[in-house]
């Protein structure tokens, strides 16, 4: 296929990320990045080879070689500049988490037109061992789900040697902490293995900031949630069960698992060495657990998927892997998850 000629707003770390991978792909040729410190982006495309280098996000969507951008800066301006980018026909794939809002998605979705849009949160989907539980669940081999569930606590490890950045958990740049930065990738892969069927109704939720004893952690300042725990009533009797920590008071605990009422899958969502899935089967000798895979997916790899599957779908003319609308679901519930938080009682999820 013809390589999609790409431009990057954002010369942060994921923007780089993004320029490299498409350097490196045959579906994908890097035209441009932008950045408001214009010598950066002039740096950066200098030692990757990338054409043209701008100063502001307005001159990158005028060029008119460019037919699809990857936004890469801090949440708060992605909404308005996802705008900007459809205005100027370009096809766009948001960095994650897609938006401040969910109001923010819908003004998205009004806008998009006929052009391809999606969010990042897809990355951990793109990985083989996503698609072997897709498979299993979809086959209807664990009966009618009952929970679905994420731990995912990380214990605080040295303390940084460089400054934390500030928007990492900030509310203002960032729309939230550990929910939005992490939770948009656990939420988008329990939704997407279960084929997108869960539709929340009622969450009840809890945050917290990271512990006194950990606050050199955090840039100053900092006012969004280290630790997040929810938990979310759905259609069909399904409860989804959340809970994500960094710099917690606790060992480093992960699980992923999708329960029903004739077996579950235990997985491992991020990249990593070793990994594996079990199916865990009911029979009338109780249950029988069964190592179905196992094997490596490096990482970065999760990034090379995501971008080339936006590549193929605008060719295709296709939704890319997570389009507007699932980003969408995954706002809502975010949303309520914060909004419960708040008000220290149940909400409906909007």
């Amino acid at each position: 296929m013809e390589p999609v000629r790409l431009g990057v707003i954002g010369a942060g770390v994921i923007g780089r990320m993004h320029l490299r991978v498409a350097a490196e792909s045959a579906l994908l040729t890097p035209v441009a990045v932008a950045d408001v410190r214009e010598a950066v982006a002039q740096e950066l495309a200098a030692q990757l080879g990338v054409a043209r280098a701008y100063g502001s996000a307005e001159a990158l969507l005028a060029d008119p070689e460019i037919e699809a951008v990857v936004l890469a800066l801090p949440t708060a301006g992605r909404a308005e500049l996802a705008l900007a980018a459809f205005s100027a026909g370009k096809h766009v794939l948001v960095e994650k988490p897609i938006a401040l809002n969910a109001g923010e998605v819908r003004r998205m979705i009004a806008a998009r037109g006929e052009l391809i849009a999606g969010c990042c949160s897809s990355r951990m989907r793109g990985l083989p061992s996503a698609s072997v539980a897709s498979t299993l669940i979809a086959s209807g081999t664990l009966g009618q789900l009952r929970v679905v569930r994420c731990r995912a606590l990380k214990g605080a490890a040295a303390p940084p040697q460089n400054p934390p950045p500030p928007w990492r958990l900030s509310r203002a740049m960032n729309g939230g902490g550990i929910l939005v930065n992490w939770g948009c990738y656990d939420l988008d892969y329990l939704l997407g293995i279960t084929g997108w069927s869960i539709e929340p109704r009622l969450a009840l939720a809890r945050t917290w900031g990271v512990p006194e004893t950990f606050a050199a952690y955090a840039a100053p300042g900092s006012d969004a949630e280290a630790h997040v725990a929810a938990l979310i009533l759905c259609d069909d009797g399904l409860t989804l069960s959340y809970e994500r920590g960094e710099f917690v008071a606790g060992a480093t605990d992960e699980a992923w698992q999708v329960l029903g009422d004739r077996g579950a899958l235990r997985l491992q969502m991020p990249p990593g060495e070793n990994k594996s899935i079990w199916h865990d089967e009911s029979t009338e000798q109780g249950v029988i657990s069964h190592l179905i895979w196992q094997g490596n997916e490096p990482g970065g790899s999760d990034h090379v998927h995501v971008l080339e599957d936006f590549a193929r779908a605008v060719r295709q003319n296709r939704a890319p892997r997570t389009s507007l609308e699932q980003a969408l679901l995954v706002q809502r519930i975010t949303d309520a998850i914060y909004t419960s938080a708040e008000r220290g009682a149940a909400v409906e999820v909007a």
